[in-house]
């Protein structure tokens, strides 16, 4: 690799916390960010919901608000306080640019859109319905309201997204297209006909209790939570970030990806298209199974998906390694999974302290791993976050302690 990419600062918008103090601290204490959730037509789900509309029009005004989408404003929330955190990145607005995943783009936009041409006609729905539900919805938000002029992309590999968003940004910095990158990834997927489909999936768990809906690797785990939110990186190439006096938080020194080219939704049970996702982005970041410490598990509480999980770090060599699930406590973001899990990997890092999993009472005797499941304090050198999507997409990124030298 040429140049070497740093992260700088956070930004998360998430239901247990708005901002990286708030997340960490929830995480650590086992707080859930889930709750009863009416939905138009379908009824009371368990979710993982946010409260941010007062903070966008705060920040950002009533006008812009209107002209963004719901994952846009939490999208655009989030790199605010991600910039924010990193301080003042005296870069140039063409240097600077944006990366963000998303499964399910500007759903909330999609669906008002189609009821009003359901119920009063094609003249009346908005002239920004398409802008604000396409895929691209949430980055397009939060580079226009940041400035950000350089390379900007939309990541839409369902799960996965987020995690490729930060890679993708990653390799800008590195091939020298952009000094600075805002990446990771928004969901605000609480569109009626987006739950009704997880549902009819077999996806979501239909367990009424909030507290132990979201149970990774659970043996009584039935099926995932939504989780809507945003999480941002600050990605700065690491000589500039020096030069200009940046604290450090982490480095991201690998990301690599894969697809397992079988089954529409469930992943392949071997885990054999993860597990070369994994491989991928140890050798992107010179290391190797023996240098990792800690691994921020993708496992959503599903009954395949958490056990073909298990196998994947087997066959990577991390079976070994303390796994933790934050899922159970911020919910599962979809696209924008990989951008908080990221956050939460760095965090682990650079604060030397594992987040546990919460709600794990029992855990599956099929899924032979080290849980973290209280706050576990141990200075990790490189950890693992792990991101898989429907379609078979695998994406693994690799983060470092800041090296001083």
């Amino acid at each position: 690799m040429s140049r070497r990419v740093v992260v700088t600062g956070i930004g998360v918008v998430s239901s247990i916390g708005t901002g990286v103090e708030d997340l960490w601290s929830a995480l650590l204490a086992g707080v859930s960010g889930a709750r009863a959730v009416d939905v138009e037509g379908v009824g009371t789900i368990t979710a993982f919901t946010v409260d941010a509309e007062d903070d966008a029009r705060e920040r950002f005004g009533q006008r812009e608000v209107r002209r963004m989408d719901r994952a846009g404003r939490l999208a655009a929330l989030a790199g605010a306080l991600a910039l924010e955190h990193a301080g003042d990145v005296a870069c140039a607005p063409e240097r600077m640019g944006g990366a963000l995943g998303s499964a399910h783009g500007g759903a909330e936009t999609l669906m008002d859109g189609h009821r009003t041409f359901l119920e009063r006609g094609a003249d009346r729905v908005s002239p920004f319905s398409v802008a604000l539900s396409l895929p691209n919805s949430p980055v397009a938000a939060m580079t226009r309201m940041l400035g950000l002029r350089g390379p900007s992309t939309a990541c839409g590999t369902a799960c996965a997204a987020g995690s490729d968003a930060i890679g993708t940004a990653m390799s800008a910095i590195r091939d020298g297209r952009a000094d600075v990158m805002l990446a990771g990834g928004a969901e605000a997927p609480m569109s009626p006909v987006v739950v009704a489909g997880y549902l009819r999936a077999g996806a979501l768990s239909r367990n009424p209790d909030p507290a132990t809906a979201s149970r990774p690797f659970d043996v009584h785990r039935d099926g995932f939570v939504m989780g809507e939110g945003a999480g941002v990186l600050v990605l700065e190439e690491r000589d500039r970030a020096l030069a200009r006096g940046a604290t450090i938080l982490a480095e991201l020194a690998g990301y690599g990806s894969s697809c397992d080219a079988g089954h529409l939704t469930d992943p392949d049970p071997a885990g054999e298209g993860a597990a070369r996702a994994i491989a991928a982005a140890l050798a992107d970041a010179g290391l190797g199974p023996g240098d990792i410490g800690y691994v921020n598990a993708h496992a959503t509480s599903t009954p395949a998906g958490d056990v073909a999980e298990a196998a994947a770090l087997a066959r990577a060599g991390l079976g070994g390694v303390p796994v933790s699930a934050t899922k159970s406590s911020h919910g599962h973001m979809l696209g924008a999974a990989g951008g908080i899990e990221a956050a939460v990997t760095v965090l682990a890092v650079a604060r030397g302290v594992l987040p546990p999993t919460r709600a794990l009472a029992d855990p599956d005797p099929a899924i032979a791993l080290d849980h973290v499941l209280e706050p576990r304090e141990v200075r990790v050198r490189a950890a693992v976050s792990n991101s898989f999507g429907f379609g078979g997409h695998n994406a693994t990124l690799v983060v470092t302690r800041s090296d001083p030298a």
